[in-house]
């Protein structure tokens, strides 16, 4: 008789052949040239993180609380202020809008970034409001690191979630309570930077590694002529560039389009315990070592049963525990593996008795404790 094969089992099946497909092809893959654009960046030329309060007004019923979040009312008050708008102290003392929440808008300002230009902004709820859907966000300054208003923001927030509820049931898509709204920002403030100034350049490596920084220089002083580029350190190249702002853009532009094969990364393997996913690189082998893993699960049942005494006896009615403890060991699966075995093998074997996340991260630990495993164990 033939077992049915359901879809969890078919699709774990068909991720594991994946798996191994990949680890076949991962040894003998040529190391892959790449520009040096996507394997460095120019010191001083980066992005600032921007960050600023505000209200958003036009939710239907779905904002803070006042009796909860007081600092939102304050907020709207402060802001008729500012608008001439004075109200009696006791309506502003029974203020209670159910249409507003105060928000925290935050923005990346991108590098050469001038006045007029537009970014986009997020906006996210710090009180109890349910829903920023249908809000429009009113004008907030956004400061940077320096105390400094570097763009302002306002409009219409755009929120990928949906949500419904009737009679105390509730559907929720997604995430309500932060959005976005495009273009939703225009820069006020330019942001100086040390590119025009005369003087060498700096290449910051993504990834520092002596060989890369090497290759990198080597590969700058080819094409530019002798001198041209040094490599300080593994995550550091000094480059000498023309004095020109009009000349030093064109020659960065020509820089960066360079082809590199950088060096190949260190054999590593991240292990993230919370979601239980391992990634194996490359060039991880394993020395010649034994692998013996079982489960040994322990289940502790406990029922309670009243005991009645005889009505003409003189006992009380007691509760009596009835406890079962049963221990079941699973078989262990004695896994050999030789001298310079490669990410195949260990993926082939692996797969093969069935190892689980949490039996593969016990396992990998176990051979670096015991040094047969040749990499990087980096537990995230």
């Amino acid at each position: 008789m033939q077992t049915a094969r359901t879809p969890h089992t078919l699709y774990a099946k068909a991720l594991a052949s994946a798996f191994c497909a990949l680890a076949l092809l991962a040894p003998s893959a040529p190391a892959r040239a790449m520009v040096i654009r996507d394997l460095t960046s120019v010191q001083g030329v980066r992005v600032n993180q921007l960050v600023g309060y505000g209200l958003v007004v036009g939710l239907s019923g779905t904002g803070d609380q006042a009796t909860q979040v007081p600092f939102t009312t304050q907020s709207l008050l402060n802001m008729f202020q500012r608008l001439g708008i004075n109200l009696p102290p006791g309506v502003a003392s029974n203020l209670q809008p159910k249409d507003v929440a105060a928000v925290m808008v935050t923005a990346q300002l991108p590098p050469f970034s001038l006045p007029g230009q537009t970014i986009n902004v997020t906006v996210s709820a710090v009180g109890n409001a349910s829903s920023l859907a249908g809000g429009t966000l009113l004008m907030t300054p956004l400061k940077g690191a320096d105390s400094q208003t570097y763009a302002m923001a306002q409009g219409n927030i755009v929120v990928s979630g949906y949500g419904a509820s009737s009679g105390g049931s509730t559907t929720q898509t997604n995430f309500l309570t932060a959005g976005t709204v495009a273009n939703g920002a225009t820069v006020e403030r330019t942001v100086a930077s040390s590119f025009d100034q005369a003087g060498p350049l700096t290449l910051a490596l993504n990834t520092p590694s002596f060989g890369t920084a090497s290759r990198i220089a080597d590969r700058i002083n080819q094409h530019f002529g002798p001198n041209t580029a040094m490599a300080l350190n593994a995550g550091t190249v000094q480059v000498q560039a023309p004095a020109n702002p009009g000349a030093r853009t064109g020659f960065l532009g020509s820089l960066e389009a360079l082809d590199v094969t950088p060096e190949a990364p260190p054999a590593k393997v991240v292990i993230d315990a919370r979601s239980g996913t391992v990634v194996l690189g490359q060039n991880v082998t394993l020395g010649a070592c034994a692998v013996a893993h079982g489960n040994l699960s322990v289940t502790i049942n406990t029922q309670y049963e009243v005991s009645q005494p005889n009505p003409l006896g003189a006992g009380q009615t007691a509760v009596v525990p009835q406890t079962q403890v049963k221990a079941k060991a699973d078989k262990a699966n004695l896994l050999m593996f030789n001298p310079g075995v490669t990410l195949e093998a260990v993926v082939r074997a692996l797969n093969a008795v069935g190892a689980t996340p949490s039996d593969l991260i016990a396992i990998l630990q176990a051979m670096k404790a015991a040094g047969a495993l040749h990499a990087q164990l980096d537990v995230i």
